[in-house]
C-alpha cells in the first residue's frame, strides 16, 4: 500500500489577512504551491498553535502602540512566544524588507526585536545589497507584470509627476512639495495618492489649497485599477524617501513601464543597472526643483526604446523560492 502523500506545511504569516489591497504577502501565498497551507496572525492562531513556521516581515508593527505600557506588554508577550516556539520546533522566517525599522524604537522594543533575531532560523533578502544573516538567502522582490495586467493603462500625460503609496515622515513627502513649488513651469503638475498620518494630511492639503491648478491629491488607499490608471497617466515616479533600501512602489512603476526618481543608494544603483538605462534616476541630499527639472530634460531628450528588464522577478520563482525557505528553517529548528 502505497505512503500517504506528506501533509501540507504550515505557515503562519505575521501580518494581516488580506485586505483588498496588493502587498507583497499576498503574492508570496497566491504563488507557493499546494504543499503549503497559509494563515494569518491572530490571537487565536497562536494560541491554537497549528504551524510548522512563522514567517515576520516588519515584525516592530506587530508591538507599536501609542501607550507605552501597551507597547511593553506587547513586546514582553513576543519574547515569550519566542520562547514557546523554540520549545516546540516550530521555525522562525524573517524577510528583511529594511535594514532597519523606520520609527524610533523605545529600548524594550528593541530587546524584543533583538530576541527575534536571535531566534530566527533563516532571513530572507529581497535585493543584492542587504547584508545576508549566516545562513540566509537571497529571494529577489517579485514584479507586478501579470499582477496589473488586467487593468486598463493610460497614456503617460507629460508633465505629469506622481507621489503614489502610504504617506510616512520617513518618505520625504514633505520634500517633494516645496522643490514642486519651486519649479516655475506652469505645465508641470503633482499628484500625491496614499494614506497619510494626519500631519502629513494637512500639508498636502494646504499645497493644493495653495497651487489647486497644479497640484492635487487622493488621500486614502486606492484599489488596484485606480493605481495603475494614476501610475500610467504620470510622466515620472517621484519616491524622494530619507532612507531606500527597498520599495514595492518603485517595482510597481517599474513593471508598468513608468520611469522612478529616487535616492541614491546601494540598493536604487543596483536597480537601476539591472533595468537597464532611462528607467531609474536618482539624487542625493534632499529633493530639490533642480533635481526633478533635469531628469524630465533627460527623459525628453532620451527616451527609452525598451522595457524594463526585470527578469528573475517572476513571483512563481518567488514563490517556490520561498517554499524552500520554508522547508529549510523548519528541518533547522528541528535540528
Amino acid at each position: 500500500m502505497p505512503a500517504p502523500p506528506p501533509r501540507p506545511l504550515r505557515v503562519l504569516e505575521a501580518v494581516r489577512p488580506p485586505d483588498g489591497t496588493t502587498r507583497y504577502i499576498d503574492q508570496v501565498v497566491a504563488y507557493a504551491g499546494e504543499d503549503v497551507c497559509f494563515s494569518y496572525i491572530s490571537v487565536g492562531e497562536i494560541l491554537r498553535g497549528r504551524y510548522d513556521v512563522v514567517h515576520f516581515h516588519w515584525p516592530e508593527m506587530l508591538v507599536r502602540h501609542r501607550r507605552p505600557t501597551v507597547e511593553f506588554a506587547k513586546s514582553a508577550l513576543l519574547q515569550l512566544w519566542l520562547v514557546v516556539l523554540r520549545w516546540r520546533g516550530i521555525a522562525v522566517v524573517r524577510t528583511l524588507h529594511n535594514l532597519e525599522p523606520h520609527e524610533e524604537q523605545r529600548a524594550y522594543v528593541r530587546r524584543a526585536l533583538k530576541r527575534l533575531d536571535d531566534a530566527t532560523q533563516l532571513s530572507v533578502a529581497i535585493n543584492s545589497t542587504t547584508p545576508m544573516p549566516t545562513g540566509g538567502v537571497l529571494i529577489p522582490h517579485g514584479h507586478y507584470r501579470s499582477r496589473f495586467a488586467e487593468y486598463a493603462k493610460c497614456r503617460s500625460e507629460k508633465g505629469r509627476l506622481l507621489y503614489a503609496g502610504i504617506l510616512r515622515p520617513y518618505k520625504g513627502v514633505e520634500e517633494l512639495l516645496d522643490a514642486f513649488a519651486a519649479l516655475p513651469d506652469r505645465e508641470l503638475t503633482l499628484r500625491v495618492v496614499g494614506k497619510p498620518t494626519a500631519a502629513l494630511r494637512e500639508q498636502v492639503l494646504d499645497a493644493v489649497q495653495r497651487d489647486p491648478e497644479r497640484v492635487s491629491a487622493q488621500l486614502e488607499f486606492v484599489p488596484d485599477a485606480d493605481l495603475v490608471r494614476e501610475i500610467t497617466s504620470a510622466e515620472l515616479i517621484c519616491l524622494p524617501y530619507r532612507e531606500m533600501h527597498n520599495s514595492g512602489m518603485a517595482l510597481v512603476a517599474l513593471s508598468l513601464d513608468r520611469p522612478v526618481l529616487v535616492p541614491d543608494t546601494e540598493a536604487t544603483r543596483a536597480l537601476a543597472e539591472e533595468v537597464g538605462p532611462g528607467w531609474v534616476h536618482t539624487f542625493t541630499g534632499e529633493l530639490t526643483a533642480d533635481h526633478i527639472a533635469r531628469v524630465l530634460a533627460t527623459l525628453r531628450a532620451q527616451p527609452t526604446s525598451t522595457a524594463p528588464r526585470l527578469g528573475g522577478r517572476d513571483w512563481e520563482i518567488v514563490g517556490r523560492s520561498y517554499v524552500n525557505a520554508f522547508r529549510t528553517a523548519r528541518l533547522r529548528a528541528l535540528n
